[in-house]
């Protein structure tokens, strides 16, 4: 993989996730759910002049057309006393450890279930877990209660995403 500030580039796959600046380009765009839609038509872009969000869209290499989006904000987790000491295992036991959260995630309907989004998810855990843009260890998830949603990250959760 190769990668610079703003974006990355997965050989492997011909992908390209990198930040999004013109939210025009997601006019068409459609994952087939109506409030996901509206986030990134509409406040993906005032959550990035909020500073509360950044979104990036996935892309294969040669085309300039989004086939998934993710916003990414920041987050915050508080371990138990003993939680703490079997999953961070350094002396020094910080309060709460820095995480990025996945607000939100969408791939073109016609594309779904053809593992865009856990490449996207790769992706994201190599800018911000492995090249460790933000300082943290951890990627949160804030999804909805739907069982297609769920089992896609509980999925995920078995891959080498989610664990470090």
């Amino acid at each position: 993989m190769k990668a610079d500030r703003n974006k990355i580039v997965s050989e492997e796959q011909s992908l390209v996730l990198e930040k999004v600046d013109d939210f025009s380009i997601f006019k068409s765009f459609s994952c087939g759910d109506k409030d996901l839609n509206d986030c990134i038509r509409n406040d993906a872009k005032v959550h990035k002049k909020e500073l509360l969000a950044e979104t990036y869209m996935l892309r294969l290499q040669n085309v300039n057309q989004p086939i998934a989006f993710c916003s990414l904000c920041n987050d915050l987790i508080q371990f138990s006393q003993k939680a703490k000491k079997t999953i961070i295992p350094e002396k020094k036991q910080y309060r709460y450890h820095p995480a990025v959260k996945i607000a939100r995630i969408g791939v073109i309907k016609d594309l779904q279930s053809q593992k865009f989004g856990s490449h996207l998810i790769d992706l994201i855990k190599h800018l911000f877990v492995v090249d460790n843009r933000t300082g943290c260890r951890f990627i949160t998830v804030d999804a909805y209660n739907k069982e297609k949603v769920l089992s896609f990250y509980q999925k995920m959760g078995q891959s080498p995403a989610f664990r470090n």
